[in-house]
């Protein structure tokens, strides 16, 4: 009895409902309504009455966004609604969202909706988002398609107290609403480093900064110069990683100039590149830039690693050419041809470079200081769902 009690209660439970009886088992059939959503493609319009939730609205956190002006399946407050079809391994299957708002949403093709009937219906989202029982239908070759009996067969244990239900949800929902908060100080920080790009480099057609400090107010115009004065190139090739066995218990990062950054990291003890750091690493097909100031190895060949000539400052270098406006428009290596021909305008005084790399390095802290604020918030989350449902997640 004891053994099948500890499967049915949840490791952390609010002291009130300590003495309640053990969660009971049930599936989404009993306690909620279904209906597949309808296709929207022949009403979609730039400004429309409804916005028009797809996979695509879903799996970016309601970032990308079509409209409507007809709701062939409107979506009501407290509905659940979850993506019933992605690529394999894909990051977009069974994720849900909650309905917080009345005559907004219109429910797209491939996107179930979920009315609770007899649960909470904040709880049930929580418990659904995402979970183990449905991404266990993604083989990782072909596409995954939830069937509706597949979705109402989903299980799960539920306290029978709907209290219970709501203090749960209430908990996460608070949790959430916290990590929106965060996120939107993050956007508020990310949004002042670029107000800094346009204030301390000179706008174009222009030889001076908006802003200024005071000790170089008097210094002249800025000098016009080529990115290949200012920095040199290395190879990757005595770099590149031999084995892709990451793990994340090695010690050295493996990188690329891309999106992603940090690959994985290796045990590899050979080819480290860990002299004349900083560094810009580049990447000679799309120009993607990422600033490095630690020891690492490379992904790809097709990579430069810049580095600063004379006392030109490698931080005031890398924000110099995130302010550049270059479209890649052939699929080509760009360093050596054309970007490094590229004009740019910097400070005579190598003070002042090191002045703005200064300002810019505290924001760049500021801003990693509010990811990882963040990350161990969501962290803290995760660790709360596994203690707050039993076995369901």
């Amino acid at each position: 009895m004891n053994k099948e009690k500890q499967k049915i209660v949840p490791q952390l439970r609010f002291p009130e409902f300590q003495n309640d009886e053990v969660w009971k088992e049930t599936t989404l059939n009993d306690v909620a309504d279904y209906e597949n959503g309808k296709a929207h493609e022949q009403e979609i319009s730039e400004i429309g009455k409804y916005k028009v939730v797809n996979s695509k609205f879903i799996s970016t956190d309601g970032e990308v966004v079509k409209y409507s002006d007809s709701a062939n399946l409107k979506a009501n407050l407290g509905d659940i609604l979850m993506v019933l079809s992605d690529v394999p391994n894909g990051r977009a299957i069974a994720k849900c969202f909650y309905v917080d708002e009345e005559d907004t949403y219109t429910v797209n093709q491939r996107i179930c909706k979920i009315t609770p009937t007899d649960i909470d219906n904040l709880f049930l989202f929580y418990i659904q988002n995402r979970n183990k029982y449905f991404l266990a239908f993604d083989d990782g070759v072909k596409q995954t398609n939830l069937r509706k009996d597949t979705v109402l067969s989903f299980p799960f244990f539920k306290p029978e107290n709907h209290k219970e239900q709501q203090k749960i949800a209430n908990c996460l929902s608070s949790l959430d609403n916290v990590i929106t908060a965060e996120t939107e100080k993050l956007e508020l920080l990310q949004d002042h480093k670029k107000g800094l790009l346009q204030q301390l480099f000179p706008a174009k057609g222009e030889t001076k900064p908006q802003y200024r400090f005071p000790e170089f107010k008097n210094d002249g115009d800025w000098e016009e110069t080529t990115l290949e004065n200012c920095l040199d190139y290395l190879q990757p090739t005595p770099y590149l990683v031999s084995s892709t066995d990451y793990d994340d218990k090695f010690e050295t990062p493996v990188l690329t100039a891309g999106k992603t950054f940090v690959l994985g990291y290796t045990d590899e003890k050979e080819g480290i590149f860990n002299e004349n750091l900083p560094v810009i690493i580049f990447d000679d097909f799309t120009t993607a830039t990422k600033f490095v100031d630690f020891p690492f190895k490379a992904k790809s060949s097709a990579m430069k690693i810049l580095l600063s000539k004379g006392d030109n400052n490698i931080k005031f270098l890398f924000e110099t050419i995130q302010n550049l406006k270059f479209e890649v428009s052939t699929h080509k290596r760009h360093w050596i041809s054309v970007y490094s021909k590229l004009n740019i305008l910097k400070p005579k005084d190598p003070k002042e470079q090191q002045k703005i790399a200064d300002c810019f390095s505290s924001a760049d802290d500021l801003i990693q200081a509010q990811k990882i604020k963040i990350q161990n918030l969501k962290n803290h989350k995760k660790g709360l769902l596994q203690q707050l449902f039993p076995n369901s997640l």
